[in-house]
């Protein structure tokens, strides 16, 4: 698993920790996440080392991949922030085929779009690219709009479109449904039951479907 301390991560771990269909989960880090359990292996890893990263990975069957950062975050070094938007997830992708991985699953957003001229929804729609042309048999990709949860760092943007969508979700419907705002938690549950299913194929979640997921 990547991604583990943030807000989809988060709930993510918990809910994998809780399944009895996984007896480990290995959760590569910075740093460590603030949960202790018999089946949790954490790896600290620098992610810049390939190597190291790659030999991290271990052998498995499904990647959780829910990294994601914040211009704020790399102070707007675009640079940085592909190298963990782009980088950690598509290495991943990449060497999980070699380790023998047969489910991949990754938390993108909505109007992911490698034509885009908006930096952030190119970058995801070259991730998804990426490792579309990869020969997971299972692959599950998550696109959801404004993220509803709490988030260790104070984020004022995220926080006000937070306060402001869920009074607004009424006026997303027919195709603009997908740009509703989800619970992260919803997120993280929608993407343990696309892996427990293991439908083969390429598979995109937006708002009905990760609310149909989560719910079940």
């Amino acid at each position: 698993m990547l991604g583990a301390t943030g807000l989809i991560g988060n709930h993510l771990l918990q809910l994998l920790l809780r399944d009895d269909g996984y007896g480990a989960v290995r959760v590569l880090a910075r740093r460590p996440p603030d949960i202790t359990d018999p089946k949790l292996e954490t790896v600290i890893v620098d992610f810049n080392n390939q190597e190291e990263y790659k030999n991290a990975l271990g052998k498995g069957d499904t990647i959780f991949c829910c990294v994601g950062t914040t211009m704020k975050q790399v102070k707007g070094d675009k640079t940085r922030y592909r190298q963990v938007d782009f980088d950690i997830p598509v290495n991943a992708a990449r060497w999980g085929i070699e380790k023998g991985f047969t489910q991949y699953a990754i938390v993108s957003a909505i109007g992911a779009d490698a034509k885009s001229s908006n930096f952030y929804l190119r970058l995801k729609g070259e991730v998804e690219e990426t490792v579309q042309s990869l020969s997971y048999p299972s692959l599950h990709i998550f696109r959801p709009s404004i993220l509803l949860g709490k988030h260790k760092e104070t984020r004022r943007g995220e926080d006000l479109a937070q306060a402001i969508m869920p009074a607004l979700s009424f006026l997303f419907f027919g195709p603009f449904k997908k740009y509703r705002a989800v619970k992260a938690e919803d997120v993280a549950k929608a993407m343990l039951g696309a892996a427990r299913a293991g439908t083969p194929g390429q598979h995109i979640y937006e708002y009905t479907q990760i609310q149909a997921l989560s719910a079940r």
